[in-house]
């Protein structure tokens, strides 16, 4: 069905709600005004703010390289043109999958004729003593990213990092050249292991080490002590006193299902859809961080917290919504820059626990390329300071071609030819 843009302004007519603000449902609005849906869409984007993305804020925005531009995938103005409503500062409070409501929590209900669950994921809190204390952040938000800039940008602080994946190492590195004294405390013998392996994970914990970052691994804190209220240092669980003005607490995230839970749809590790990114409930679709979806490649359902996953999700979400044939098909690719490195990964990092690393280039210059090979089969890679590599990399993947791994470490072979 279609309508005009003019019955959007009478807010009775169902037409396409997303519940979200991220990148994902920036990326489903965009999408269905392209592919030429002319009914309402209502954006419920929970914060008070226009729908960002998440990448800038633990690089170039926390490092104030970046300003809020780099944050919105579509600029403010594109909502109005387009005739898409966004609700900033609302919540939604309930879905009726029968009555195919939503209830917001300003009292208001919202019709839909198709529903977008884009609700993102939250930081993992854990009740170490003197979580409460001024001067402790979890990182999540633009608010998290904008109170931490101010707090980092003038140097000279004792920070200390507890997480030691890729969010924890990037804010490492970029307070450490925003000139502060970070410690960072992680579960891992060694940083990234969990994602990349410990021969990695080394590469990013030499260069931390080398600009300074001070590293106390396996290790928690027990205990975030302060003086009037603010943080003035963290016990480790090994007994080590750590200084800190700064404590950062970024310790993985979970997806926020509660919303799908409570109308009785299928959650497990997120809300559960088919490659589609259909829900179990008729006309309610997922996508993004909080969507653990159906993957063509493994056949298993995957779960992807990444900036590319959002882009896709949000695209295929929509296109699905329209009725149209759309699958999530895309092999999962995120990218981290911390200090001089730049990494971008793509593949299926479920299936690299017993794959074998194959390396092309030098760990030790940290110019290479790494890829995992299973049965044969490449089902991740990862280039460090090697560019234009990601098209050939996806190639290996999707193509499930056999690799002689002779071949794939030798840098005078064209990836294309392996």
């Amino acid at each position: 069905m279609s309508h005009s843009p003019s019955t959007a302004a009478n807010g009775t007519d169902p037409g396409m709600v997303i519940i979200g603000g991220g990148l994902a449902a920036a990326t489903a609005a965009e999408t269905l005004r392209r592919e030429g849906w002319q009914g309402p869409v209502t954006v419920v984007a929970g914060e008070d703010e226009t729908p960002y993305q998440r990448p800038p804020l633990s690089k170039g925005f926390l490092a104030g390289k970046e300003g809020v531009d780099a944050l919105l995938p579509l600029p403010e103005s594109w909502y109005p043109e387009h005739q898409v409503s966004v609700l900033r500062g609302v919540r939604a409070a309930a879905l009726d999958t029968a009555a195919h409501t939503v209830s917001l929590d300003n009292g208001e209900t919202l019709p839909y004729a198709k529903l977008l669950l884009a609700t993102g994921a939250a930081p993992r809190r854990i009740p170490f003593p003197g979580v409460d204390l001024a001067g402790v952040h979890t990182f999540r938000t633009k608010a998290d990213a904008v109170a931490l800039r101010e707090q980092l940008s003038g140097g000279g602080k004792n920070v200390v990092m507890v997480g030691s994946g890729w969010i924890g190492m990037e804010i490492a590195a970029t307070a450490t050249e925003l000139g502060n004294q970070v410690a960072l405390l992680g579960l891992e013998e060694v940083p990234l292991s969990v994602a990349i392996g410990a021969e990695l994970g080394t590469v990013f914990t030499a260069r931390h080490r080398e600009a300074g970052v001070r590293f106390e691994l396996p290790a928690s804190a027990a205990e975030i002590q302060g003086s009037g209220g603010n943080v003035t240092s963290v016990l480790t669980t090994t007994g080590v006193t750590l200084p800190a003005d700064i404590v950062i607490v970024a310790v993985g995230v979970a997806p926020n299902t509660e919303l799908a839970a409570a109308a009785g749809i299928t959650v497990n590790n997120g809300i559960e859809v088919d490659s589609s990114l259909r829900t179990s409930a008729p006309d309610v679709f997922a996508a993004g961080d909080v969507a653990n979806a159906l993957h063509p490649f493994t056949g298993t359902h995957l779960r992807s917290e990444h900036w590319a996953n959002a882009i896709a999700g949000g695209k295929v979400a929509a296109l699905s919504m329209l009725g149209q044939d759309a699958v999530l098909d895309d092999i999962p690719y995120f990218y981290t820059d911390q200090f001089d490195l730049g990494m971008e990964y793509s593949g299926f990092g479920t299936l690299t626990g017993d794959a074998e690393l194959v390396v092309r280039g030098s760990l030790e210059t940290r110019e290479f390329i790494a890829f995992w090979v299973r049965g044969g089969r490449v089902v991740a890679g990862m280039n460090v300071n090697t560019w234009d590599v990601q098209e050939a990399i996806k190639g290996l993947i999707s193509s499930r071609r056999t690799v002689d791994t002779a071949r794939l470490a030798d840098p005078q072979t064209p990836l294309e030819d392996i």
